[in-house]
């Protein structure tokens, strides 16, 4: 299998869906990372765990309805190309 831009975006898109999946209550929450979690404050810097909490709601939220074209894009493509 060589290595092309096609199976470069069809990998971010597979971390991208892997992002969006994540459940909140069932999985973040287990892990230390729910929503209730590493709120700042006004003017205080955000740390890590709290901005990639934040990446990841935002993933959930924005990237719903591209990734199901994107993922019925990549399906009939590889249907139609193998």
């Amino acid at each position: 299998m060589a290595f092309t831009l096609y199976s470069l975006l069809q990998a971010s898109l597979l971390i991208v869906n892997a992002v969006a999946v994540l459940h909140e209550e069932r999985f973040l929450r287990h892990v230390g990372w729910g929503s209730d979690q590493g709120i700042g404050g006004f003017g205080e810097e955000l740390g890590i765990k709290a901005q990639l909490t934040n990446l990841i709601r935002s993933v959930r939220t924005i990237m719903r309805v591209p990734l199901i074209a994107l993922n019925s894009v990549t399906i009939i493509l590889l249907l139609l190309f193998g």
